[in-house]
């Protein structure tokens, strides 16, 4: 029985459905014959004038989603719906990744990573001139590293005249630009998180992608997505957009439940690639869960992983990325990780001296 009908079961007239629900009558009855999709608020004050629960009027709302995203691809519809319901129902439980015990080489690099924290750590201690310094090369590195993973043009030394000395490069767009100024914009937003001791949470997650997307895309700065997304080159589906809200929230439960449980580079790597396969903003996924990844290990004393943006690096990246997405195999990412970690604190070490 669909809403119209349970309206007409129960006696109650459109108009009086809709002066409940605060809106005219026309787009009361658009709403309940499926043919203009109800706010959240709107469905709370449907069920409430229904007289139904809540989950009830959300799901039939939701189930209708569903179909007309799979009408779109009606050879395609069982494929879709097999993997959409696979992936979703990894990344709302954990028992999977609870279950999977890392392997022997995970195990003999995160003891490497632990005694190089340790020498990083104990290391003679630096200036503040000489730590602003490298700290200021290696963010540098990052912001062209990851800007260009996502296709960014500017070089190295490029990006490090546009960030530090505000000098616009001829011959590259304003956009190219707006991604390298707000990055760096992101990291030192990151660092002030890190030196307040915030933790992760929604409202950070969507202060980093507004950042990332200031004056780029403005309508979709630090919001999730309202429409369904493909990923160019990625046989990964991300998820439709009524179900981002549930995913986002067991996203962030799996964050808390998990520190001091995972070993901080394992937890990064797993905050990382959840991020991206959620994928729950129209752009600069990959920037933001980058950041998400940094932002944790600096909150445990490591330094910058900084993933390169080269040809072969970025095809090790993102084939890793997908081995996890579609096969729920997460060695060869947090393995990837680890590596890029490894080397930086060795990088970090020996600029030390």
């Amino acid at each position: 029985m669909n809403l119209q009908e349970i309206c007409r079961h129960k006696g109650y007239k459109v108009h009086e459905i809709a002066q409940q629900v605060g809106i005219d009558s026309s787009l009361m009855s658009r709403i309940l014959a499926g043919k203009r999709k109800p706010t959240a608020l709107q469905i709370q004050k449907i069920a409430v004038a229904l007289e139904l629960s809540h989950s009830d009027v959300l799901t039939h709302y939701l189930s209708q989603e569903i179909v007309q995203i799979v009408q779109q691809y009606p050879q395609l519809a069982p494929q879709i719906l097999h993997l959409a319901e696979e992936r979703v129902s990894y990344l709302l439980k954990d028992a999977d990744f609870q279950s999977a015990k890392p392997s022997k080489k995970i195990k003999t690099k995160l003891a490497q990573l632990d005694e190089l924290l340790k020498a990083w750590q104990t290391a003679k201690p630096l200036d503040a001139l000489q730590l602003e310094k490298m700290q200021g090369y290696f963010h540098t590195a990052y912001t062209f590293e990851s800007n260009r993973i996502e296709g960014n043009t500017l070089t190295l030394q490029e990006t490090h005249l546009v960030i530090n000395e505000g000098i616009t490069i001829g011959g590259k767009s304003m956009h190219e630009h707006l991604e390298a100024v707000n990055h760096q914009q992101a990291i030192h937003f990151i660092k002030d998180l890190v030196q307040d001791q915030m933790r992760l949470n929604s409202h950070v997650l969507k202060q980093i992608h507004q950042l990332i997307l200031k004056g780029i895309q403005d309508q979709h700065a630090g919001k999730y997505r309202s429409v369904p997304v493909l990923i160019s080159g990625s046989k990964h589906v991300p998820p439709a957009p009524y179900l981002l809200d549930k995913l986002m929230e067991d996203y962030f439960l799996f964050y808390e439940q998990n520190l001091g449980r995972l070993h901080p580079v394992i937890l990064a790597a797993e905050m990382h690639e959840r991020l991206v396969t959620i994928h729950p903003f129209i752009d600069g996924n990959g920037r933001t869960a980058r950041l998400v990844m940094n932002l944790i290990l600096w909150q445990n004393g490591f330094t910058t992983v900084n993933i390169k943006g080269g040809k072969k690096s970025r095809l090790a990246y993102y084939t890793a990325l997908e081995k996890v997405q579609l096969h729920h195999d997460s060695n060869d990412f947090q393995l990837l990780v680890i590596d890029y970690a490894l080397a930086s604190l060795k990088a970090h070490l020996e600029l030390a001296g």
